[in-house]
């Protein structure tokens, strides 16, 4: 096994290789013009090449050497090319909702299976059916592995899951039974798909008066779906609201927007590099993914099933 690590999320990568106990590279310098090189300094002939490299911000960069190190890796002799993908960028692209418009993700996956790619593993996908975007296998993690041990400490018994919107139900249900609990609740929302980043929530279905409400989602962008929904559930009687979501971009005025009164706290995880106004903030906690990733690197590299323990 070999890990590369890409410049998008390097403390991820390192404490990767610290629990497995070998070397991370960094194969990556710039010219001066901005150009990217890519040059793996150890020998991978005949060997499973894991590129460690999330697609964040800046996102066209982050996938342009992703796309530059999976080639060099195909080039250098490697036995497998494995992409892992903790935040994979334009996955809310994923479908023609407008006329004359791209399908983003489909051509990401595309792009990476050309560069030589063998396989994906990516954490909480926007959704799931990009799987099939992929010519090859492509294995989905979820951070409820890592967040789920917390709630059971920080949620009351009488927590009820919630999902900001009608697409997020069944990860809600997945928490919600990991948590031992059947209350589950949905904020509906209105969303125009013409204008980025802005959603209106309508009404509830759902009973959380008097309990903890823990809203669970793959990602926090600017914030704005989440204290819409926190607002709404304090004043449907919440007795207390937390957000759980596995990515957290903040965008924007996202730091503004958890500010709001009605919510308690906010987790999310380390699968993007996160900046020191968002480490600083007093509301946020940041949960550690690279036990997960390490044990599905682990366990792809001698062959074994991540469905068992790593996958829903």
């Amino acid at each position: 096994m070999v890990l590369i690590g890409g410049l998008a999320n390097p403390a991820l990568a390192q404490s990767i290789a610290k629990i497995l106990d070998t070397k991370v590279h960094f194969p990556t310098t710039k010219f001066a013009d901005g150009e990217m090189c890519v040059k793996i300094p150890v020998n991978i002939t005949n060997k499973f090449v894991f590129i460690i490299q999330p697609t964040c911000k800046p996102v066209n960069d982050n996938i342009m050497e992703l796309l530059l190190i999976c080639d060099a890796a195909k080039r250098g002799g490697a036995k497998e090319v494995i992409a892992v993908i903790p935040y994979y960028g334009y996955s809310r692209q994923d479908r023609k909702d407008q006329p004359r418009v791209p399908i983003s993700s489909a051509l990401v996956a595309s792009a990476l299976k050309s560069a030589g790619a063998t396989r994906i593993i990516t954490l909480d996908i926007h959704s799931e059916q990009q799987q099939g975007f992929f010519n090859g296998p492509w294995d989905n993690l979820y951070a409820s592995y890592a967040s789920v041990p917390i709630l059971q400490k920080v949620a009351h018994k009488n927590a009820v899951i919630v999902s900001p919107d009608k697409g997020g139900v069944p990860r809600a249900k997945a928490y919600a039974q990991l948590l031992d609990t059947n209350d589950v609740a949905v904020v509906f929302k209105e969303r125009d798909t013409k204008t980025k980043n802005q959603s209106k929530a309508l009404f509830l279905v759902g009973d959380v008066k008097g309990k903890t409400a823990v809203i669970v989602d793959d990602l926090i962008d600017t914030a704005g779906t989440m204290a819409n929904a926190a607002e709404m559930l304090k004043k449907e009687g919440a007795n207390k609201i937390i957000v759980v979501a596995t990515h957290g971009l903040f965008s924007g005025n996202a730091l503004e927007n958890i500010s709001s009164p009605a919510i308690h706290s906010v987790y999310c995880t380390d699968t993007l590099p996160l900046d020191e106004n968002v480490l600083k903030n007093k509301k946020i906690k940041v949960v550690s993914v690279a036990p997960l990733l390490a044990e599905a690197i682990e366990k792809t590299f001698k062959g074994e099933s991540l469905s068992k323990d790593l996958i829903l």
